[in-house]
């Protein structure tokens, strides 16, 4: 169960509650998706196109934010959008995070060799963007959700790692971790019980941010044609489709814009909020 007095510090915080209900209203649109969707978000009426929302000129009442270039519903789209979105977010940091967590861990606490191989592969992930990085991978690879969110994966575990890294540094110094050793302890039981909890702080910490980032990443490379491929649907995908309608029928780009920034602001809400309270090097109070 939550702390019930850090859950009281969250609704004391303005931007944090702020986050979280943006966040709780995107979770909610993903779960109940197929009774909130008024449309199959797949299903092609020709004759629908281009409809506007319901409160224009031409608007249809069963079309709220009407209709694509393709007539497919707007509102059904993003709502079943919200699931890529959540589950390329999720998933990517899930990879990243315990691939940056194992690299960080054995890094800063073994040292020598080890920490230099780790630390010169992520320099030379550090030389090349990240998407840029994704955009040649997805390029050759069989385009897919699975396959989306290992490549964004494996392409952003470096922060991860030289945090952990960094922090490791320090506790491996630590009196607990000495008495550890002193006890018989092994290298698996001292990285993983006594070491690996003192950072779970800073884990979540990125984690929390780099959700933001994903979803940014995941809704680029579906723009660039690189990402979720049809039926399935996402925000991205969605941009793209309706670039070339901005002058004329502004609502094809415009809602799925609207989602993409809506989901990172509430992302960064909370991420800033879960900073200042998990980390000790900030002690002001939240806004």
């Amino acid at each position: 169960m939550p702390d019930q007095g850090m859950i009281r510090q969250l609704l004391k915080s303005k931007t944090g509650t702020l986050g979280l209900l943006i966040i709780l209203a995107v979770v909610l649109c993903a779960l109940l998706a197929p009774w909130l969707a008024t449309h199959d978000p797949a299903s092609v009426a020709p004759l629908k196109r281009l409809k506007p929302p319901v409160w224009l000129d031409g608007g249809e009442s069963s079309y709220w934010l009407g209709t694509d270039n393709l007539g497919r519903d707007i509102w059904s789209r993003i709502v079943y959008g919200a699931r890529v979105s959540l589950i390329v977010g999720v998933g990517a940091v899930l990879v990243s995070g315990m691939i940056g967590a194992v690299l960080g861990l054995l890094s800063g606490y073994y040292g020598k060799w080890i920490n230099a191989i780790i630390m010169r592969v992520a320099d030379s992930f550090l030389a090349i963007p990240s998407i840029l990085l994704a955009l040649v991978v997805l390029a050759v690879t069989q385009p897919g959700l699975l396959t989306l969110i290992i490549v964004i994966g494996l392409t952003n575990w470096v922060s991860y790692a030289r945090v952990i890294r960094s922090e490791v540094l320090s506790l491996k110094e630590r009196d607990f971790v000495k008495a550890a050793q002193s006890a018989g302890a092994g290298q698996g039981r001292l990285l993983f019980r006594h070491i690996l909890p003192n950072v779970m702080s800073s884990l979540i910490v990125i984690s929390s941010m780099n959700v933001a980032t994903t979803i940014l990443m995941e809704a680029s490379l579906s723009f660039l044609g690189l990402g979720i491929k049809p039926p399935d649907v996402s925000w991205g995908g969605m941009l793209s489709d309706g670039r070339q309608y901005i002058a004329t029928s502004w609502w094809v780009a415009t809602f799925p814009g609207l989602a993409i920034t809506f989901t990172v602001l509430g992302v960064i809400f909370l991420g800033d909020w879960l900073r200042d309270k998990l980390d000790p090097r900030i002690t002001n109070d939240q806004s």
